[in-house]
């Protein structure tokens, strides 16, 4: 039984290895100065361990998937230019955007499988990172995947309200696998994916998303945009 309940329990990221002593350590000033303090410590450093917990995921692996790079709510489909920092050209494509809360897994996974053709970070503001607006005001770090065959796909970390760094985990030249790790975003924040041109997305607003499982789109499809309800 024990075991069983230790496999459950997923493993935390190294990032997060000095938050949670952070906080354990405060817990136990907490206890020191005022019982209750010490009970709130301990909830708020059980919460900083499951937020920095990186789970194991199966990534489907069936070429021309492209696959979410967060965990979170899909916030907006739609069509856009894309950044010039992606160099992806200036037709407009479909960007999709995953909204990741506090209480969301944070670890960032490769949407398709490539080498990492450009990437850029841009200094911002830390607005509500679900606004469409984050996408051009908040700090982000853009980063360009392309395939084997030369299709390119977009992914743009974008810092949120309360989130303040983000951590890569890869660089330019880095060959990924679709769903590995290249990063992860502290403390609620957004992740876009650009698709190519002419790429329609098979997911829908207000749709739930797990980094490196859920299929965002088909690069071998020209099946229309997907339409859905909430019910």
């Amino acid at each position: 039984m024990l075991n069983s309940i230790l496999n459950a329990i997923p493993p935390v990221h190294p990032e997060g290895h000095r938050f949670i002593a952070i906080f354990a350590v405060l817990t136990l000033g907490g206890f020191w100065l005022f019982e209750p303090l010490g009970w709130i410590g301990v909830v708020l450093t059980l919460w900083c361990a499951w937020f920095f917990r990186d789970p194991a995921r199966t990534t489907p692996t069936r070429e021309g998937l492209v696959i979410s790079p967060a965990d979170g709510k899909i916030s907006h489909v739609m069509q856009v230019t894309p950044p010039p920092e992606l160099e992806m050209g200036e037709r407009q494509v479909t960007r999709i955007s995953v909204f990741m809360n506090v209480f969301d897994c944070h670890i960032n996974r490769a949407p398709v499988s490539g080498t990492i053709r450009a990437v850029h970070y841009i200094p911002g503001k830390f607005i509500n990172a679900e606004l469409d607006k984050a996408s051009e005001h908040n700090e982000r770090r853009l980063m360009t995947i392309e395939r084997h065959d030369g299709v390119r796909v977009g992914a743009v970390q974008i810092a949120g309200l309360i989130a303040r760094r983000i951590v890569p985990l890869s660089a330019q030249g880095d060959v990924l696998r679709k769903g590995e790790r290249y990063g992860l975003i502290r403390f609620g924040s957004r992740v876009d994916v650009y698709l190519p041109p002419g790429v329609a997305a098979q997911a829908a607003v207000g749709q739930r998303a797990v980094a490196g499982e859920t299929v965002l789109a088909d690069l071998t499809s020209r099946e229309p945009a997907r339409e859905a309800v909430t019910g």
